[in-house]
């Protein structure tokens, strides 16, 4: 299983500085997700509560009521 990282890019004159954020592993199980027909993978609203945050993506099944017109 590979850990979900997040790479953060900063800039502070005149260097770079990369953060790496480890977030928490969640093992997918059947009903988190399913294929679409275009072949991608859509997570449900049972992973999206099992992770328990929202990510601002406008995920289609988001039970956090994010709205990207508004952000938030």
């Amino acid at each position: 299983m590979r850990p979900n990282y997040i790479i953060e890019k900063k800039k502070n004159s005149p260097f770079y500085f990369i953060f790496v954020v480890m977030k928490e592993y969640i093992p997918l199980e059947e009903g988190d997700y399913y294929i679409t027909p275009e072949g991608y993978r859509c997570f449900t609203e049972q992973y999206h509560l099992k992770r328990g945050y929202c990510c601002e993506s406008s995920c289609r099944h988001c039970p956090y009521g994010f709205n990207t017109k508004k952000r938030r």
